[in-house]
């Protein structure tokens, strides 16, 4: 299997537009920096084995420090002056002011589950100026899936518009979500997750953030909670929740990047939110 982009080509920026870009403008090189970004892992996916490091439940690839380099050299040919955040940054512009665009990258999100040979992977790219997201791009090769979004117009996925779910309680809810072991030293280790897990009517884990989220923007699942994320992860996918008619926020922030983030469908948020601090205020995380 080896599928295509199903979104319409792209074109490059006009340079008389780089300095003001419309929300339209960036999406498009979103979209183009993640089809190839994420193309070059996909067509390259015989040399997952490649490994530039390892930790204790995760694992850098070759590929994603390529895939960053395909992401950067796309975005950097439309808006030289922009800066550029990514987990696998190789630097960004040099006197930029604090107002101009932020793109910010993921280019393999789900690295455990590409090395693996699972599908379930993608390249997330989001960029933010002014204080808000402008646009994002959450691209999954090996599902031929794109989930695009603007902060001005709606979330689709391979043109086709999204709409979250209708469920109106956490008993009847699917969560996509991960394990808080070791996040918080507070917390006894899948303390949140046990709790959970009880309440809804499934947890699920797919060990891929931006996913998980495009799945609660496109209605397959009700809500999402991780302890532990960070920005590159959720920033692509939490714009396309939020303009697909949904909730996306952060509920704090853990220090060294790390992030606790809910998402949902709008009508079980509050109940998702008391339900996360509750198990936290009871353990004194």
């Amino acid at each position: 299997m080896n599928p295509t982009p199903s979104s319409k080509p792209t074109s490059r920026t006009d340079p008389g537009t780089a300095s003001h870009p419309s929300s339209a403008d960036l999406l498009d090189a979103a979209r183009a920096a993640a089809q190839a970004a994420g193309q070059h892992a996909w067509k390259n996916r015989d040399r997952r084995s490649e490994v530039v490091a390892t930790f204790a439940h995760d694992v850098k690839l070759r590929l994603d420090l390529e895939s960053q380099e395909v992401a950067e050299s796309v975005l950097r040919q439309r808006f030289p002056h922009h800066r550029i955040r990514g987990e696998e940054s190789t630097g960004t512009a040099e006197g930029v002011d604090p107002a101009t665009c932020e793109w910010i990258i993921d280019p393999i999100d789900g690295t455990v589950n590409f090395s693996h040979g699972l599908p379930l992977w993608c390249c997330s790219i989001a960029v933010r100026s002014g204080g808000r997201m402008r646009a994002g791009v959450v691209y999954a090769p090996a599902l031929d899936e794109c989930y695009t979004a603007t902060d001005d117009g709606p979330a689709e996925c391979n043109g086709r518009r999204l709409a979250v779910s209708s469920v109106n309680s956490l008993s009847t809810a699917l969560v996509m979500t991960g394990l808080d072991k070791g996040i918080d030293p507070r917390l006894p280790p899948f303390e949140i997750f046990r709790t959970l897990s009880a309440s809804v009517q499934k947890a699920r884990i797919m060990g891929v953030a931006a996913l998980d989220l495009c799945r609660v923007a496109a209605g397959q699942a009700d809500a999402y909670f991780e302890n532990g994320i960070y920005i590159w992860d959720i920033a692509a996918a939490g714009l396309i929740v939020e303009r697909a008619g949904g909730r996306s926020e952060t509920l704090a922030d853990l220090g060294s990047g790390r992030l606790r983030h809910i998402a949902s469908n709008g009508q079980i948020h509050e109940e998702l939110r008391n339900l996360i601090q509750a198990v936290l205020s009871q353990t004194g995380g």
